[in-house]
Order: C-alpha cells, then sequence, then structure tokens
C-alpha cells in the first residue's frame, strides 16, 4: 500500500511550506534561523548530543550542545543527559520543568521576519531591471541581447531567466547553464557545456575557458 503524505499546518516560511512533524524538519528550520539567534554550527554528527555550535554573549562565542527534538519532553523519552547538553532546539516545547534552555521554532517562527516562498525569476526581476542594463549598452549589443535571450528560452518551456547585479543568468530545471555579463560593447557569457566543445564559436581574446564550460565574449 502506498504511503499516503501527511504534512503539518501550512507556515511558508524561509522554504518551508509546512510545519515540521518530525526532528528532520527542526534542523531545516534551525538551519534558516540560526543567524538570527546570533549562533553558528561547528558540528552536526550522529549520537548525542547532534550538534556542537556556538553563540555570540557579547564578549565572544560560547560554546553549546544541542540537541533537536520534535518536541522538547522527546529529551526525556530518549533519556538523555541533561548534563551533556546545553539547549534543545525543538519544533514544540512541551516539558515545562525542563531543567536546560529550550529553543522552541513555532513561537520564533512567528516574530522573524519572513521571505514566502515565490517564484525565483519573478523575485530577483523586481530587484534588478534589465532596462537599466540595457541603458548602458551600445545599441548593437542590445539587439544581440534580445536575439540572444529569444532563441535561449525558445529551447525549452523549462528555461527560465534571473536578472542579476551584473546581467542574467540562466536556468534549466536542474542547474544554471548561462551566466551572462552586460559591457558596454560585448556580452560575456559563461556557458557550462560538462566540458564539451560547441562548435562554430570562436574564443575571444582574452577569454578564459573553464573545465567545466567555455567562455566567450
Amino acid at each position: 500500500m502506498k504511503q499516503k503524505s501527511i504534512v503539518g499546518d501550512l507556515i511558508n516560511f524561509r522554504g518551508l511550506v509546512y510545519s515540521p512533524m518530525n526532528e528532520n524538519g527542526v534542523i531545516f528550520i534551525f538551519g534558516k534561523v540560526i543567524e538570527d539567534l546570533n549562533m553558528y554550527i561547528e558540528e552536526i554528527k550522529p549520537g548525542f548530543p547532534d550538534c556542537a555550535g556556538r553563540r555570540f554573549t557579547g564578549k565572544g562565542w560560547e560554546k553549546v550542545n544541542i540537541e533537536f527534538e520534535y518536541k522538547s519532553d522527546n529529551f526525556r523519552e530518549h533519556k538523555h543527559n541533561t548534563k551533556d547538553c546545553d539547549i534543545i532546539v525543538c519544533w514544540e516545547h512541551n516539558w515545562p520543568e525542563c531543567p536546560i534552555e529550550v529553543i522552541e521554532l513555532h513561537e520564533i517562527t512567528k516574530k522573524l521576519p519572513n521571505k514566502p516562498i515565490q517564484r525565483p525569476d519573478t523575485t530577483t526581476e523586481g530587484k534588478y531591471k534589465l532596462e537599466e542594463h540595457l541603458e548602458k549598452v551600445s545599441p548593437e549589443v542590445r539587439s544581440f541581447f534580445a536575439k540572444f535571450d529569444k532563441e535561449v528560452r525558445a529551447v525549452s518551456d523549462g528555461i527560465w531567466r534571473k536578472i542579476t547585479a551584473r546581467g542574467a543568468t540562466y536556468y534549466s530545471p536542474e542547474r544554471v547553464f548561462i551566466y551572462l555579463a552586460f559591457q558596454q560593447q560585448a556580452l560575456r557569457l559563461l556557458l557550462f557545456t560538462r566540458g564539451q566543445r560547441i562548435g562554430g564559436l570562436r574564443q575571444a581574446h582574452g577569454a578564459r575557458v573553464a573545465p567545466s564550460g567555455e567562455e566567450h565574449t
């Protein structure tokens, strides 16, 4: 019998659509908020405690041993020794008399600024404008870019584009395959070809050919 997908409540928080329902989800959320907590991780390891990290105290970075649990009371159920752990990081705090510090992510995520999940090809385009790049290049470069952009995106419906601070990045469904930078009289392209040469292209003077791709101006 095929196992049905069961998810938690809708939270749409920093890349996670639904609330955690297990320890793995807790670890994911913790990674998203660790800078907000003025902490960093040195090691995540098997066995107890799960994590070694450091937290800024004002004087410096204090080492803390962290155990991840879905609910704080799971720490007691697993018979862990509180003397060997400084902090329990959990989604739900249900152990009021817990003798060590508890970071309850369910409450913390309500107070932190959030970046909801959005289409990546629209969020970046709102920050960097293609028109601003095109205003700084020659008419010939503008014309060539229009043709180039149309041809690249016509290869597949799965190809999409982000406008960046320097130019544009083109993505296939799996990975980045073109970095494009605008220059006044040229377009600089970094093409990822998995080491295969592309016929009909001439390497410009000063262009660098990387092992994983080809660069042309």
